[in-house]
């Protein structure tokens, strides 16, 4: 995109139906959401952002499915069905918030097939509950620098899928890697809101 985005742009982007933009989306299409819990809400003061969370689409049509690589507070990294955002994110009820897709252009099939490999490779590995308090102190106390593990928050699951396939995202300067940052690359362009 290239341009911050904020609460009030998102929320008065049109919701597409699901079927829509699924027909339209491609292995290596991001997900953002902009979720209204409360480590949402945390995530997004601490990076001056309306995004919470960030994942990597996968099309797997000769299963007929859409899988969504991320990782998430309660298991780590993980493939979760897209639909279950709309459908049953907790408890049969849809995911609290507004998720918007987008695309990363001059991915090609090798790129698709790196980012595959090592999400898959990362499967079970723990979401990194104590890289968020680092940030914070990064930001608030301005201490502290970026060491690379095998824990992964959202978005530095996003970034090493993406860089081990050759692509990289900036970090924010502030020394870590945030939806947000993502968001902004220049090559990320909208494809739509589905809630």
């Amino acid at each position: 995109m290239a341009a911050h985005i904020g609460s009030k742009e998102i929320n008065a982007l049109s919701v597409a139906s699901y079927e829509e933009l699924r027909a339209k989306l491609k292995s290596g299409d991001l997900l953002f959401a902009s979720g209204d819990y409360l480590i949402s809400k945390a995530i997004q003061k601490v990076t001056d952002s309306p995004w919470s969370h960030v994942g990597i689409v996968f099309r797997l049509d000769s299963i007929d499915r859409m899988l969504l690589l991320e990782s998430v507070e309660d298991m780590g990294v993980r493939f979760a069905p897209l639909s279950k955002y709309l459908n049953d994110y907790e408890d049969g009820k849809p995911y609290k918030g507004r998720v918007v897709l987008g695309r990363c252009h001059d991915v090609d099939q090798s790129i698709v097939d790196g980012l595959a490999k090592f999400g898959i490779d990362e499967l079970t590995r723990p979401y990194d509950k104590d890289e968020i308090a680092k940030i914070l102190a990064r930001v608030t106390l301005k201490i502290g620098k970026k060491e690379r593990d095998k824990e992964y928050i959202c978005s530095e699951l996003v970034y090493e899928c993406f860089a081990s396939s050759g692509r990289e995202f900036a970090y924010d300067k502030r020394g870590f890697i945030s939806p947000e940052n993502i968001w902004a690359d220049e090559k990320v362009s909208l494809v739509g809101r589905i809630l």
